[in-house]
């Protein structure tokens, strides 16, 4: 029985609110489970020095989580400096996004995708992933309406859910009980059924390929049913 009584496929409830901030090109607020994420695309444009005249864009995130996003105060990192975490996940967050981008299409422009954790249940990256690629095809739309691009760049969606393996059982979306105790934990990043990266590692027991595969069928339905989510939220 896992501690949150969900079934061992039974992903938290998600929810995911657009139009949450005024100012930035596309924003949303997505909930899964108790994990809530602020994300929001701002588009600039120009792109970075070492992109210039290349004719292709950019897409780039950061991350951070607020002080009492946790069940204790974190001190704020913009204080103190990023985290070794802080700068992993943000660059996970990038390079996921721009799996599925087609940089041609997008023109010499950056967008810029800051995702900001609210409250941490587990599953931050994951759901700043999938919340973030909401925002980017929100401000997509917005270069589509002004006819500053002929053709969407946004591939497909890209969404993002951990797996784990816990009281020996392979499980679909971790809360932080069951990630706290999980002894094999990972992360998968899907765009349109294909694979983008998977995070994954023992955190106190080793794992057999049939495990690994039962956890990568977890995910792929976890993911289906995200992509999902995200295409009703931008309709």
């Amino acid at each position: 029985m896992r501690p949150s009584g969900r079934q061992i496929n039974e992903m938290r409830a998600v929810s995911i609110e657009t139009g949450v901030n005024r100012h930035a090109e596309g924003s949303c607020l997505i909930k899964m489970g108790e994990t809530h994420v602020l994300c929001t695309a701002t588009i600039d444009e120009k792109v970075p020095s070492f992109m210039k005249n290349s004719g292709l864009g950019w897409v780039t995130a950061e991350y951070g989580m607020l002080p009492r996003a946790t069940n204790t105060r974190m001190r704020r990192e913009a204080k103190n400096g990023q985290s070794g975490r802080t700068q992993e996940i943000q660059r996970l967050i990038g390079r996921s996004l721009r799996a599925g981008v087609d940089r041609v299409a997008l023109g010499e422009r950056q967008i810029v995708v800051d995702c900001d954790v609210i409250q941490a249940d587990g599953g931050t990256r994951c759901a700043s992933i999938t919340g973030g690629w909401v925002a980017l095809k929100l401000a997509v739309n917005k270069l589509m309406a002004a006819r500053l691009i002929t053709s969407d760049p946004l591939i497909a969606p890209v969404s993002a859910i951990s797996c784990g393996i816990y009281a020996g059982q392979t499980l679909l979306d971790l809360d932080y009980p069951e990630d706290s105790e999980a002894g094999v934990d990972g992360n998968f990043v899907v765009t349109d059924g294909r694979l983008i990266e998977v995070q994954m590692s023992a955190e106190g027991a080793t794992f057999t390929r049939e495990q690994m595969d039962a956890l990568l069928d977890l995910a792929l339905e976890g993911n289906s049913a995200l992509a999902a989510a995200q295409m009703a939220a931008v309709a």
